[in-house]
């Protein structure tokens, strides 16, 4: 995606930095999130989904609390991002009521997005609050999370928040211009970087760590997660979050900041990721006129289509699906375990309440989690 078809984006993910966010360390710069919060909701206000990746809990606790230095053992960062959070929830809420819209606070880590049945519960939480018109306000569980299960910074946890809701466009704001092609307070002469390929060699060097000792990513992180958002087909630009109407230029199309352009186009990159990177664990065979309405009218599998179900998977794992003579037509991920997948076969979507005792999701297996072979 080149910048000028930016424009044209209809979901984004916009992450914004600790020292960006606490001035520094001072404490939440209510100005500027005024600022980033007006923007974002003229984002909405085009019908474009907007989903924020905050950091700052940490900084803000440590404010709060008057630690002059980040702590250094995991009980200390878990208190003072407990304590942190309670004041970025408040002024987002705050700054998002003022425009209409509800802000919806979202604490993710690693094993949420690593586990497929907690990643599908994620993924449908996220586009339900989106199809609400709120505004999902995303940070680490930094209260819970230990080392093992940590994402290490916010920059990746924003990258994999763009694969889980397919999002065009990963947006990472900083207190930098962008990637120079060396450190600019070292080398004088170093030149900003307008756009770059996720696979371009030269990033290996270009990139180095934070020292503003806030955050625990410097623009190598942001090199990493841009590549991580890569793998969906998502764009990243990497921008100045002090500029004046950041976030609503760099959606115009401005030449600001750094583009850095994945490889590959978001559909073909979840098809290939859904039809050859997942284990496939169970087989569906449909009747003809499932086949025909996800073949001719791309709709989502209902249960109601399905006449047989073999294999052993979980809600949220993947399945072939096949027509009566054996043919695989499609793969996708299944909102159901096998046992009550076995139970709504054959049935309509108003039965499941009787069927299964609840009711959650009406389809199968939803359209964007389904593709064609």
């Amino acid at each position: 995606m080149s910048r000028n078809e930016f424009t044209k984006v209809k979901r984004v993910v916009i992450k914004i930095g600790s020292s960006l966010l606490t001035k520094g360390g001072l404490g939440l710069d209510k100005a500027a999130i005024t600022a980033w919060v007006r923007q974002m909701a003229e984002l909405r206000n085009q019908s474009i989904d907007v989903i924020l990746v905050s950091s700052g809990s940490v900084a803000e606790g440590m404010s709060r609390l008057g630690l002059k230095t980040r702590p250094k053992t995991l009980h200390e960062l878990q208190a003072a991002a407990s304590v942190g959070q309670m004041g970025l929830v408040r002024v987002f809420d705050d700054n998002f009521q003022q425009h209409g819209l509800h802000a919806a606070q979202v604490l993710l880590t690693h094993d949420d997005l690593s586990n497929r049945q907690r990643y599908l519960n994620a993924r449908s939480t996220l586009l339900t609050l989106l199809k609400f018109g709120a505004v999902p306000v995303i940070n680490e569980n930094d209260a819970v999370a230990t080392e093992e299960i940590r994402f290490g910074d916010n920059d990746t946890l924003a990258a994999l928040v763009a694969n889980l809701v397919e999002a065009e466009l990963l947006i990472i704001l900083t207190d930098q211009k962008g990637l120079f092609t060396g450190d600019p307070s070292l080398y004088p002469d170093a030149q900003l970087i307008s756009e770059i390929s996720v696979n371009d060699i030269r990033l290996e060097t270009m990139a180095g760590d934070s020292r503003s000792g806030l955050g625990r990513g410097g623009m190598s992180t942001k090199v990493s997660a841009a590549r991580l958002a890569s793998r969906s087909g998502a764009s990243t630009v990497v921008a100045a979050g002090a500029v004046e109407n950041i976030i609503t230029e760099v959606i115009s199309g401005s030449n600001l900041g750094t583009h850095f352009l994945p490889d590959i186009e978001p559909l073909v990159a979840r098809k290939r990721w859904l039809a050859g990177q997942l284990q496939v664990k169970g087989q569906l065979i449909l009747d003809a006129g499932a086949v025909k309405v996800i073949k001719s009218e791309g709709k989502s599998l209902l249960a109601v289509g399905v006449k047989s179900i073999s294999g052993n998977f979980e809600r949220g794992e993947l399945v072939s699906c096949k027509d009566e003579s054996g043919l695989e037509v499609a793969r996708g991920l299944i909102n159901f375990g096998k046992t009550d997948a076995e139970l709504i076969a054959g049935k309509n979507s108003s039965e499941f309440e009787n069927t299964l005792g609840y009711a959650d999701d009406s389809e199968l297996i939803h359209r964007d989690n389904l593709v064609l072979i």
